[in-house]
């Protein structure tokens, strides 16, 4: 069997192949497959006869659609969604308990999470081949930029927004402090773009700053640790980065590494006069005595 052909293990090689192949499908296989990319969190739970209704689409044209994608037949196609479901994140606890296994060998656990810190950061660029440039196109016609990211995913949201802001105005950062999360998203208007970063599991309030941003038609960018996290479904574009630690906690690190790269490549597009802003705000933090030489 062909690489083309070798069926997609799990439900995010899935998405992007759907994504991938969408343009050159039939129509029948795009409305399916549509339907699969934007409610994947029904496929495991629904029969085919409900999808394909739900769809707008015969049950034979999801077997079609499965058969295509190098499946033997939709309950294949099927057994992927279901092992998503049934793969959830440990919980800290339990996670925390398989650490406490190892404590006395403090050198192989350091060894463990550099090897795991150092997996997650490769995968990057193959996983956003196509979507970095994309992202970039959007934040530098942005008419404004917003950037959220809530809890354990604040510290990438946060690096993004310092970053950025060292040479591109505007950008707000929606802090969500002291419970005035709706008021600040009254702000968003249509033309603005606003940048997401999550990880599993997913905050309250991220979500609620998606759902803020489609209804004021807003351009949302999604970095996440998924092409099926509650953020990324109806997103304009996705940033994906991996978790995967050793540790009790989700990694990251390439999280970071991700908005590291995503802001050099903005600052070349940008170009000349991105530089010159970068030394006037470098200048001015200098001269008021924030930075020392």
């Amino acid at each position: 069997m062909s690489k083309k052909n070798r069926p997609p293990q799990d439900v995010d090689a899935l998405i992007q192949r759907l994504q991938a192949d969408f343009a050159a499908m039939p129509p029948q296989f795009q409305i399916g497959a549509r339907y699969l990319i934007d409610h994947p969190h029904e496929v495991p739970i629904a029969s085919m006869r409900t999808l394909a209704t739900q769809a707008g689409v015969l049950p034979a044209t999801l077997v079609r659609l499965a058969q295509s994608l190098g499946f033997s037949g939709w309950t294949e196609l099927k057994a992927v969604f279901v092992q998503s479901l049934h793969a959830s994140p440990m919980a800290y606890t339990d996670s925390a308990k398989a650490v406490l296994k190892g404590r006395n060998k403090p050198l192989a656990m350091l060894q463990r999470a550099v090897q795991a810190q150092a997996q997650n950061v490769s995968k990057i660029a193959e996983q956003n081949a196509t979507s970095m440039a994309q992202a970039v196109d959007l934040l530098v016609k942005a008419k404004r930029v917003y950037v959220a990211g809530f809890r354990a995913s604040h510290a990438p949201a946060f690096t993004f927004y310092y970053l950025y802001r060292l040479f591109r105005n505007p950008i707000t950062m929606l802090r969500a402090e002291a419970g005035t999360l709706e008021m600040e998203l009254r702000a968003l208007e249509a033309g603005d773009v606003v940048v997401l970063v999550a990880f599993a599991p997913y905050s309250q309030e991220i979500v609620r700053v998606y759902e803020a941003a489609l209804e004021s038609g807003c351009k949302v960018i999604a970095l996440c640790d998924s092409q099926v996290a509650p953020i990324a479904l109806e997103a304009n574009c996705n940033l994906i980065f991996s978790t995967e630690a050793p540790s009790f906690f989700p990694s990251s690190t390439a999280a970071v590494a991700l908005v590291e790269g995503l802001i050099e490549q903005i600052l070349a597009r940008t170009g000349k006069k991105a530089v010159m802003d970068l030394q006037s705000m470098e200048n001015q933090l200098h001269q008021t005595g924030y930075w020392k030489r």
